[in-house]
């Protein structure tokens, strides 16, 4: 339960919030929107229990890390990966990612590399691209995005509970699947997140990640819903096995 100063602000540190339990072979796990490294709480006790090292961290904006109102763009959280990477000098990696946090593996495996990771896994992916654009007609129309961040601006917190009802399908899974104690510690890890960053991450969804993926080079699962009402699978994971050499 450790922070790590990974940039400034007008001379303030901006940390990032980390723990790191267990030993044997690291596993870093990245959160999704709006969430924090507790998220993980249920795959961190069994990887535990395995006999692996865990890593969580709360994204800059998000938990316990600092609230800038700079930084939330994948540069700039894949650099804030690499510095936890390198503080912990962690080889030997498995970098897994849940949602959001799929776009730091992605963007870390672009730009620094595999020297220090042997596997990666992509839950509820981000990747490749969600923006429609000319030569990705697969792709969401930005006014999807554009109503988020206006949605977000307008009423945050009854945005994120429309958000966390489909994140976690409550019209079908609310009292079964997840009780409604689960969805109310999220709905309150959610509304104690940066009120910037959860609109200015919006803006970060939009990253083009084709040429990080035909990057990658080492073995990567993937993990994807196909009721998925945040990332729809036909948009992210249907198109995947086309850009990784080793899915």
């Amino acid at each position: 339960m450790s922070k790590l100063t990974v940039g400034q602000e007008n001379n303030a540190d901006i940390e990032i919030y980390y723990e790191d339990h267990g030993t044997g072979q690291p596993v870093v796990l990245i959160h999704g929107y709006p969430l924090n490294g507790h998220s993980w709480e249920k795959q961190e006790r069994v990887l535990l229990d395995a006999g692996h090292r865990v890593i969580t961290y709360d994204r800059r904006g998000f938990g316990a890390s600092s609230q800038p109102v700079t930084g939330y763009d994948y540069d700039t959280f894949a650099a804030d990966l690499r510095t936890l990477i390198d503080h912990l000098d962690l080889t030997d990696i498995v970098l897994a990612g849940f949602s959001m946090g799929t776009g730091e593996v992605t963007r870390y495996l672009g730009s620094y590399g595999s020297e220090r990771v042997a596997k990666a896994v992509l839950i509820g992916t981000i990747p490749p691209f969600l923006l429609k654009t000319a030569d990705n007609p697969e792709g969401i129309d930005r006014a999807v995005f554009e109503g988020i961040k206006a949605a977000v601006l307008a009423d945050r917190p009854a945005y994120i509970k429309a958000f966390l009802d489909n994140f976690y399908n409550v019209d079908t899974y609310a009292g079964t699947r997840v009780s409604d104690q689960a969805w109310q510690s999220s709905f309150i890890t959610a509304v104690g997140a940066s009120a910037y960053a959860t609109w200015a991450c919006v803006d970060s969804w939009l990253t083009d990640f084709r040429d990080d993926l035909r990057k990658i080079n080492v073995p990567t699962l993937l993990i994807h819903g196909n009721a998925d009402r945040i990332l729809p699978y036909e948009a992210t994971a249907a198109r995947m096995p086309d850009l990784v050499k080793d899915l």
